[in-house]
């Protein structure tokens, strides 16, 4: 079902983002992409389309790219100029987490070489594994990182079982996942939309996103310690500030984060929805409908073009 909900949208070039190319052709790979890839993407996608949390399953996020048009039954991209954004927890409460990390990786190559874009956002829980915070993985989703090189003399990964210290090694700071993770923003503005897993709140944007970015990644390739606004409780990945009890106050403090940005919407995750929905007359939607199957939802996801906003599922 495809529900168009009209939005006028300002008349700037639908041209793809800076950072992509051509597409590709049979003569051989087209452009690179560049990770991390720049907060601020300024023009405006002739296609977005934005899905929300996965966690862990496979099955639901293939469901939801192919809903989206940015694959074929063989996973490959098909969405040429498409450009996507999925706003994080990508990983945790399912077994299929490296698999998933994988496919969005090579997602975002073949999309850049066909002159589309994909760009995946961490979420609190890609943050809580690079902190070692471990609660939630699957007990089916340790294995699939025991080819992860350690030195078995490491004292950190000492109090860890031999079967969690793949994993352990491979999102710790510097591991080969968290350096995965540090191509990836935690915050971005497309065109007129800013993606966030939890929200951006003003203080947030009078921190500074391009800040947060570059500090969140610093920390994830190993380079410093963990600092600034990722540690605070209501930090732009775990704040639910416009997805609970959404009042004039909320609304207001949206509009204000907006202004900031220069952006018309901002789009969120992780807090489940029964259906993607707006409030505060358009500009936030919220877009996790729990479609893993630890939650049960049923994948959808969000499309924005010139003609409106319109919710696919």
């Amino acid at each position: 079902m495809h529900h168009i909900l009209p939005l006028v949208l300002l008349s700037l070039a639908c041209t793809p983002p800076a950072d992509t190319g051509p597409k590709a052709d049979d003569t051989g790979p087209g452009p690179t992409r560049t990770t991390p890839p720049p907060t601020f993407i300024t023009d405006v996608p002739a296609r977005l389309v934005a899905l929300g949390d996965v966690h862990g399953d496979l099955e639901a996020t293939r469901a939801a790219l192919r809903l989206a048009g940015a694959i074929g039954d063989d996973d490959a991209w098909a969405g040429g100029e498409l450009v996507l954004v999925q706003t994080g927890d990508q990983i945790d409460r399912g077994p299929d987490d490296r698999a998933i990390l994988d496919l969005f990786e090579a997602l975002a190559d073949q999309a850049a070489a066909a002159g589309g874009a994909v760009y995946a956002l961490w979420g609190n829980h890609e943050v809580m594994n690079v902190e070692l915070d471990l609660r939630y993985v699957h007990e089916d989703a340790w294995a699939s990182f025991d080819d992860t090189e350690y030195d078995p003399e490491d004292a950190e990964l000492a109090s860890y079982t031999e079967a969690q210290r793949g994993r352990v090694a491979a999102f710790r700071p510097g591991g080969p996942y968290a350096a995965v993770l540090a191509g990836r923003n935690g915050v971005m503005v497309v065109g007129e939309t800013a993606f966030v897993h939890g929200g951006l709140l003003p203080d947030h944007v009078s921190y500074g996103v391009e800040t947060f970015n570059a500090e969140v990644q610093a920390w994830m390739r190993g380079e410093t310690s963990e600092t600034g606004l990722i540690l605070q409780s209501d930090s732009p990945v775990w704040a639910r500030t416009y997805s609970e009890d959404v009042g004039t106050l909320e609304c207001a403090q949206l509009t204000t984060a907006l202004d900031t940005l220069g952006a018309a919407r901002m789009v969120v995750g992780h807090t489940i929805q029964d259906e993607i929905n707006p409030a505060c007359d358009g500009e936030i939607w919220r877009i996790d409908v729990g479609m893993s199957e630890y939650y049960g939802g049923s994948p959808a996801v969000l499309e924005i073009t010139q003609d409106g906003v319109s919710v696919i599922e």
